[in-house]
């Protein structure tokens, strides 16, 4: 048998009115589901008034809790009534016994007891009669009826905890208070309280508090609920959707076909088409409302809507009055970004670009958002290729203990000792001893070693100084006495194949991936896998991370999907939680399609990369000041063109899909038309300079007109596009928050970009009667790209 559908209504909430502590029927219902009397249990579904078809009955009327089962009203109104209704419907008959306990409980117990009806000597004789009745029939810490729990206990169970809460000098007699302190402290009955919340609709929302998008579907939520209780039970969930075509409508709600399709099925002929089920729905919508206007229905039964002005330039005043965008709500957890990672003893080349700046901006988002971000940089300085780099060291700087090395090319550093190591055996020999003396902990070894560490980070920081990025450095060394326990775990729950040789593999039960993990090797060193799933058991179990974000190229998917599964298998994480996720992004090309190199066939460096695209930002800038097209001075273009050129590298990468490869090109990232971060600086100190002449020329300082209280005033269409895009921003953030891609950000500050331009030509903003209005709209549009720049990374500027 199914779950009994049941649509509750209960017009006075949670509490009781006419006596401390829970509504009684509330009580007495949610302790019913929690004690699995009923078999299949019940569906309950929270209203707020009577469906339709029961709505002009008389119980439609009462305060008290309602419970409507499905073809009218006979649940009845009250606790006792409901749970006999939903017993009967359950296939659970009440015994004769049990329903006289009921009548007992309701004309006795609750008028004495509870509502305090015939004074002291009223609630003695109750006290006395249930005393010989509870003895009669109950051993201590027993059921009234039979051997198991039943409607009866329910009942007087609940009734005399909310005795107590009314009156807690009660005095039960020595069998009532062993039986009820027998049953009171069960699971079924301590928490029926807390899920009385649960049988309730939930509180409507602040529309000002939410995004756009969950504003209106807010609106539509509660209308949805009023006209159709039963929706959800049906499988029917809130559909509403930004228009397709923006011509009809801003919005629209989709429910309405769904749920004829439904009623078709359960009530044949009750609506006649898709249109009337919408209508009912629409005739639901509130009239005072703060968010819609203009609602219709049209098509085969959308209902199409308009966001009304004055809610969206209330949106806007907020953002010019704060001087900030608000990040839409949610709530905090602790997520560890592992990104950039590049390698001891090697620089950072282009392929260390993406990961770098696009978990830069995906940590800023998170922080942006208030989660609690670990910003990880998991790099390499642990491996068998030290073994080559100390002995390199040693013969090339034989005094390093006195006289630091200067090595100022890692690449060229590394590229020898790999010479000597491929040529020359008795390095090679010599080499392979060193990697067990730096496992061993040998102190020569182990100085060469954080020497090497030293200088790499040096010009790490090289880079991250430029691309503004924070890290915090958590190499492989660090869980290399970790792995042994790790693998240990796994042993103990016989997950280890030991395979020809004796390497030690985890073989994963989807069987999608057609290697396993290889925890230690033949030779009983240890890999990529060993580190990777002692690093992922070190941030779930050891730092409690709710979420642990992986940045790195596409071709490593499957390893970190292995690991995830693993942890999955081992028990880590389960379907609730923690979420793991890996961001694989694709190669950054050169124009012949491959790899990004110099000319000479080398990888590039990641400095050389950077500080070229300054050095062209700098030339362009400098031509634009001699043709007179430039706001800034000679002196400010360094700073202006560091600015434009790192935010170029950025967004050229940001905006696109990050699991696309892309082309790299110095000429359309620098471009200041079309999709750049050029053309969006341009933009942003555009509105800037509008407001600055609208002091300098008119007398209107923006900042006091904001002072002074005034309003944005929404008229012209181009002015409600511009508005309209600025309270996006949040359903831009939600959207990101779950694949945590960066090019949604980019993809909205480029369409509001573009909404600005459109806004500045056809709205005159200064010198005219609206100039007040619009100078504000030109402030808050550049709250939020600023807020926008800053998610991303890019610095933005004032003037260009």
């Amino acid at each position: 048998m199914a779950p009994v559908p049941v649509v509750l209504v209960a017009p006075r909430g949670a509490s009781s009115p006419i006596h401390a502590g829970p509504c009684l029927s509330l009580l007495k219902l949610s302790t019913l589901l929690r004690s699995k009397i009923l078999p299949d249990g019940a569906t309950v579904i929270p209203a707020k008034s009577a469906p339709a078809a029961t709505a002009a009955s008389v119980l439609a009327l009462t305060s008290s809790p309602v419970a409507h089962l499905s073809g009218g009203a006979a649940g009845g109104g009250g606790g006792n009534a409901i749970i006999l209704a939903l017993s009967a419907c359950g296939g659970v008959a009440a015994l004769p016994a049990e329903e006289e306990w009921l009548e007992f409980e309701e004309a006795c117990l609750v008028p004495a007891l509870i509502l305090g009806e015939g004074g002291k000597k009223a609630t003695a004789a109750a006290c006395k009669e249930l005393e010989a009745r509870v003895g009669a029939e109950s051993l201590a810490g027993k059921f009234l009826l039979g051997g198991a729990l039943g409607l009866a206990d329910v009942v007087l169970v609940c009734t005399l905890t909310v005795a107590k809460t009314v009156d807690p000098s009660l005095s039960l007699g020595l069998a009532t208070e062993s039986y009820l302190s027998g049953l009171s402290k069960s699971a079924v009955f301590a928490g029926a309280e807390g899920d009385i919340p649960g049988l309730l609709p939930l509180p409507p929302a602040d529309p000002s508090t939410l995004s756009l998008t969950d504003a209106v579907s807010a609106v539509f939520a509660a209308a949805l609920e009023d006209a159709f209780p039963q929706a959800n039970s049906l499988g029917i969930a809130l559909d509403v959707k930004r228009c397709s075509n923006f011509k009809f409508g801003d919005y629209q709600c989709n429910n309405a076909m769904g749920l004829f399709q439904k009623f078709k099925i359960s009530n044949p002929g009750t609506y006649a088409k898709p249109h009337d089920v919408a209508n009912v729905i629409l005739g639901c919508v509130a009239k005072d409302n703060i968010v819609l206007d203009q609602l219709k229905v049209t098509g085969p039964g959308f209902i199409m809507c308009r966001i009304r002005g004055s809610f969206l330039s209330s949106r806007a005043d907020a953002i010019v009055k704060s001087g900030m965008v608000a990040p839409p709500k949610s709530e905090k957890k602790r997520v560890i970004v592992d990104f950039s990672s590049p390698n001891i003893a090697k620089e950072m080349h282009v392929g260390h670009l993406r990961s770098t700046i696009i978990g830069e901006s995906v940590c800023r988002i998170l922080e942006y958002c208030g989660h609690d971000v670990d910003r990880v940089n998991h790099v390499g300085d642990w491996g068998t290729q030290f073994g080559m780099l100390i002995q390199y060291l040693k013969e090339e700087f034989p005094n390093f203990e006195n006289d630091q090395p200067n090595i100022t090319d890692l690449t060229q550093f590394y590229k020898n000792a790999k010479a000597r190591f491929d040529e020359n055996a008795d390095f090679k020999k010599t080499a392979q001893l060193n990697v067990v003396a730096l496992q061993s902990g040998d102190v020569a070894c182990k100085k060469i070693w954080q020497i090497l560490c030293d200088i790499s980070r040096k010009e790490f920081k090289k880079v991250y100084n430029r691309l503004d990025v924070t890290v915090e450095e958590c190499g492989e060394s660090f869980y290399n006495d970790k792995i042994s326990d790790v693998i240990k775990e796994f042993e103990s729950k016989k997950l280890i194949s030991i395979e020809e040789g004796g390497a030690k593999c985890i073989f994963l039960p989807s069987k999608k991936f057609p290697i396993p993990l290889m925890v230690q090797k033949s030779d009983g060193g240890f890999g990529y896998d060993s580190t990777d799933m002692a690093a992922l058991k070190y941030r779930l179990c050891k730092l409690k991370a709710d979420r642990v974000v992986y940045i790195t190229d596409f071709s490593q998917g499957n390893h970190f999907h292995m690991c995830f599964e693993a942890a999955e298998m081992i028990g880590w994480v389960t379907p609730d939680g923690p979420r793991l996720d890996h961001i694989g992004f694709g190669t950054v090309q050169g124009d012949d399609g491959k790899r990004f190199k110099t000319r000479s066939g080398d990888t590039v460096r990641l400095v050389d990369l950077l500080d070229e695209a300054v050095k062209r930002m700098k030339v362009n800038l400098l031509e634009r000041i001699s043709e007179g097209k430039a706001n800034i001075t000679v002196d400010e273009v360094d700073a202006t063109a560091a600015a434009c050129g790192y935010g170029a590298v950025k967004y050229f990468d940001l905006h696109r899909n990050p699991t696309s490869n892309y082309t790299f090109s110095y000429d359309r990232m620098l471009d200041d038309r079309g999709n750049t971060a050029v053309y969006l600086l341009y933009a942003h100190s555009r509105l800037v300079s509008i407001c600055a002449k609208a002091k300098e020329r008119h007398g209107a300082d923006v900042e006091k007109i904001i002072a002074a209280g005034e309003k944005i005033v929404v008229d012209h269409p181009s002015e409600r596009n511009l508005v309209f895009h600025l309270e996006m921003f949040s359903d831009h953030i939600v959207a990101t928050l779950d694949d945590l891609f960066p090019y949604h950000i980019c993809e909205y500050l480029y369409l509001t970009s573009k909404a600005t331009s459109d806004f500045i030509t056809k709205c005159k903003v200064l010198d005219t009667p609206e100039m007040n209005s619009r100078i504000m709209l030109c402030q808050a549009t550049a709250i939020v790209m600023r807020q926008c720049f800053d998610l991303l990374g890019i610095q933005y500027v004032m003037k260009i």
